[in-house]
């Protein structure tokens, strides 16, 4: 399950050593660790890790394959993941040291910034290949965060890019060896972590009114 420690000013997220599959559960986990960085005062920024070979592989199928009348409740709690992360008022930054897919890929999309590890691991947008449209708030935040083309290759093609493919496309602000991910996501996060507050806050709820205002549509979640 999520763990949470703080470095000096920066707080590290680490969303566990399994698939860290979007369980009910787990989801609960991770608002609670999001709920103590907020509480905080002071300069504070957050970086969202993961153990093991995976960062996250998306949704939790085989929960929702048990729980189908609950689907449009456990997307609305997906969407409002997503809308806070995105929304926080400090710096945040994804260090993605392995596979990251999927719901997974967007958490990702959701943080300022992405750390990728270079030489094994991919970032990729499976839903073409298992048939399961985007959402319109998935697809709102997709296309907020990504450049037009790489949304589209992304999103259309189901392609898997590696560490320097993911750069190269700007998914990725870094590229890193394994052992430098979550020390350069660490090193990226402090230099920001001054501007956390109401002035950040305001920034991020103006340039993504739109995507939040999708996310957080209780009424229509899945378009």
């Amino acid at each position: 399950m999520p763990t949470l420690d703080r470095h000096e000013d920066v707080f590290v997220l680490d969303l566990g050593d399994g698939e860290n599959r979007f369980h009910p559960d787990w989801i609960a986990e991770v608002n609670a660790a999001l709920d103590r960085v907020e509480a905080a005062g002071g300069a504070r920024a957050l970086v969202t890790a993961a153990t093991g070979k995976i960062f996250s592989n998306g949704l939790d199928l085989d929960w929702l394959g048990r729980n189908g009348d609950r689907f449009q409740e456990y997307a609305v709690s997906v969407h409002e993941l997503f809308a806070r992360v995105l929304s926080l008022p400090l710096i945040t930054v994804a260090a993605l040291q392995g596979h990251t897919f999927a719901a997974g890929a967007m958490l990702s999309l959701a943080h300022d910034f992405r750390v990728m590890r270079a030489d094994r691991g991919y970032w990729c947008l499976p839903e073409a290949d298992i048939e399961i449209p985007f959402t319109r708030g998935m697809s709102a935040l997709i296309q907020a965060r990504l450049a037009p083309r790489t949304a589209h290759e992304a999103m259309t093609t189901a392609r898997r890019y590696g560490g320097s493919d993911a750069l190269a496309a700007g998914i990725a602000d870094q590229a890193v060896p394994e052992d430098e991910v979550r020390t350069a996501a660490l090193a990226l996060a402090a230099a920001q972590a001054g501007k956390a507050g109401d002035t950040l806050a305001t920034i991020k709820a103006r340039m993504y009114a739109d995507v939040l205002d999708t996310l957080r549509d209780k009424e229509n979640p899945l378009g």
